[in-house]
């Protein structure tokens, strides 16, 4: 029976909060809270347009750190890997983006290099693309000296750390292993603009409009071919070519998983272990806009 009383009998005078889901009782370091105290800064769109603006003076920085050597002892060089960069590099060109690429960094080198490009002045820029080609494991990728997590790599472009940036996309592309599990897959049979208020301000989260995409999933092994460059380069290049002008990213990255679930399967007939495996990439998106 359906009862007519208030389902919450704790006195009314109390205010409607919204609480974390935190277990149990458990408290928040004050380091661990993000300062308000950032300069207030223009959105580059209207706070509820369905797209991100792209049309500003230049496309933006593209970062590609390329590892192919490690002075680690059980990382073997990562042969192919250059195709993949070359071929990520004309594709970032082609579309207009300012592409640094470098190859075999230190962990400290790549941290120096994101903080630098963290302190430009990104205000003319549409986004920003970083892209990491290394040997990795779940949560861990490696610079040429040692390993590090991968989150570090976008903590430096949070709204609050680079606001420049704050309302446009950051897209870390990211090929690596994320584990050494194999996915030998299954078969199928086929079937036969408008006025805002320019006075109004509103506050968005720190880790909004990132996206970042791996190469695979979660505790899973990454594909390259040693001519051809890996599975996942080979189709997100692919793509950009063909319609990164075209699709939104999140149609385009769908598109881009399906090339490498339908398109690629390992090829090493002398280890039939590792044999006719497949492979499908992972996106995490905090975008807010198409």
């Amino acid at each position: 029976m359906c009862s007519t009383e208030p389902e919450n009998n704790i006195n009314n005078d109390v205010r409607d909060n919204d609480v974390g889901d935190a277990f149990g009782s458990l408290g928040i370091s004050r380091n661990s809270i993000t300062s308000n105290a950032a300069a207030l800064q223009t959105s580059s769109t209207e706070r509820y347009a369905t797209h991100y603006k792209m049309n500003h003076s230049k496309r933006g920085i593209a970062l590609i750190f390329n590892h192919e050597f490690f002075n680690i002892s059980h990382l073997k060089p990562r042969c192919g890997t250059n195709v993949d960069c070359d071929n990520l590099i004309n594709t970032l060109k082609s579309l207009g983006f300012e592409v640094n690429d470098l190859h075999n960094s230190t962990h400290g080198d790549i941290v120096k290099q994101l903080e630098k490009v963290a302190n430009m002045d990104h205000s003319e820029h549409d986004c920003l693309v970083v892209a990491v080609l290394s040997h990795g494991e779940l949560g861990l990728l490696y610079a040429h000296d040692t390993a590090y997590k991968a989150d570090s790599l976008w903590h430096h472009f949070t709204a609050d750390r680079c606001p420049t940036l704050a309302g446009k996309p950051k897209l870390f592309f990211i090929q690596a292993c994320q584990g050494d599990r194999l996915d030998p897959g299954i078969t199928l049979k086929e079937r036969t603009e408008t006025d805002g208020l320019p006075h109004a301000t509103y506050r968005i989260p720190s880790q909004a409009d990132f996206l970042i995409a791996y190469s695979t999933i979660p505790g899973y092994y990454s594909w390259r071919n040693t001519s051809r460059g890996s599975w996942f380069m080979q189709a997100l290049c692919l793509e950009l070519r063909e319609n990164g002008i075209r699709y939104d990213l999140l149609t385009l990255l769908t598109f881009v998983n399906q090339r490498v679930a339908i398109d690629f399967e390992s090829n090493t007939p002398d280890n039939m272990t590792m044999h006719q495996q497949k492979q499908i990439p992972c996106i995490t998106s905090m975008l807010t806009r198409l």
